[in-house]
C-alpha cells in the first residue's frame, strides 16, 4: 500500500526538505518509489511512497501533475473500472504517458469535473 501525505499552510513555503523526511518515514508504505512536489507559491506540498502494481515504470511516479502542471495528485487506492475510463478519455482525445489508474484519475478528474467520482 502506498503512502501519502501533504501540508498545507496558510502562509509562508511549505519546507520541501520537511516533505522528503516526511516521504522517508514512509518508505514501509511503498519501497519502489518516492516524490514530492511544492507547488510555487510555496503554500502546497506533497509526498507520495509507491508501491507499485499496475504500471511499474516511473512514468506512473507520483506526485502525478497534468500536461499542463496546473493539477497534481497522489492517490492511494485502485479505480476497478480504470481501463475502461481510460479507453473513454482517448476517444475524447485524451493523451496519456503512463498506463496507471492514477493518470486515469487525473485525467477524467480533467475531463468531467467533481462529476468523475461517480464515474469510478
Amino acid at each position: 500500500m502506498c503512502g501519502i501525505a501533504g501540508i498545507h499552510r496558510m502562509s509562508g513555503a511549505v519546507d520541501h526538505d520537511a516533505l522528503v523526511k516526511v516521504a522517508d518515514r514512509m518508505v514501509h508504505r511503498g519501497p519502489d518509489d518516492s516524490g514530492v512536489w511544492t507547488h510555487s507559491s510555496g503554500g502546497v506540498g506533497f509526498a507520495h511512497r509507491r508501491l507499485s502494481i499496475i504500471d511499474l515504470t516511473t512514468l506512473a511516479s507520483q506526485p502525478m501533475a497534468n500536461s499542463s502542471g496546473d493539477k497534481v495528485i497522489v492517490f492511494n487506492g485502485e479505480i476497478y473500472n480504470y481501463r475502461e475510463l481510460r479507453q473513454e478519455l482517448i476517444q475524447k482525445g485524451r493523451k496519456f504517458r503512463s498506463k496507471s489508474d492514477t493518470e486515469v484519475v487525473l485525467q477524467a478528474y480533467e475531463e468531467w469535473g467533481v462529476e468523475s467520482l461517480n464515474r469510478f
